[in-house]
């Protein structure tokens, strides 16, 4: 599993007008390419009388998948910048869709490069660039004298509560990072002279500012 990774937050759209033809992106994060056909699909029903429907997505979750298409642009000119927008922003698990009513004035193959490029780029920001962090959901158990010592650590590493349970004792269920929890939970056991200690739970992404 990645340690972290950079996707789109949502779907959003942004628009770009060259020579008279419209440009439209529409970005989705997706993590399957089920999930991108069926985006990519939705868009070519939603504007099925534009000239283009050109796509590409960037798929690695499970193995890197990178696919594009032209839909008719010429050859190299629309797909392929669009895939290299996602991957000059860094961008993982993302499709991309941008739809182009003709304005009547060719922009030739360098002006294509640069209008499918721009647009996708715009597209991205638009959507807002987060980050995936892979996270243990770990469970602290304490006493109530410790609730405020445990909550400082946490404070202090700056990591996320899920919940917090209170019962006969006290439950914190937080997010730590991986790679770090075996760190936090030494320093749980001796900040507080083994009163309170970390179970680690699932593994699961958040997502957090990039």
């Amino acid at each position: 599993m990645r340690k972290e990774y950079l996707t789109v937050s949502g779907e959003a759209t942004a628009e770009l007008e060259e020579k008279k033809s419209r440009f439209i992106a529409t970005v989705k994060p997706v993590i399957t390419e089920d999930e991108a056909h069926a985006f990519i699909n939705s868009q070519r029903a939603r504007y099925w009388n534009a000239s283009h429907n050109v796509y590409a997505y960037y798929i690695c979750s499970d193995t890197n998948m990178q696919k594009f298409s032209d839909d008719g642009e010429p050859s190299g000119t629309a797909g392929l910048p669009v895939l290299e927008a996602i991957k000059k922003l860094g961008v993982q698990d993302a499709a991309v869709v941008i739809t182009r009513y003709f304005g009547g004035t060719l922009l030739g193959a360098s002006g294509l490069v640069r209008a499918y490029g721009k647009c996708a780029t715009m597209g991205i920001e638009a959507a807002g660039i987060v980050k995936r962090l892979l996270c243990i959901e770990a469970g602290i158990a304490l006493d109530y004298s410790l609730l405020g010592k445990v909550q400082a650590i946490i404070a202090s590493q700056g990591y996320k509560i899920k919940d917090t349970v209170y019962a006969q004792d006290v439950d914190i269920y937080v997010y730590i990072p991986a790679d770090e929890f075996d760190v936090f939970s030494a320093l749980l056991t001796e900040t507080t002279s083994a009163r309170a200690f970390a179970y680690a739970g699932e593994k699961t992404y958040i997502t957090v500012e990039a």
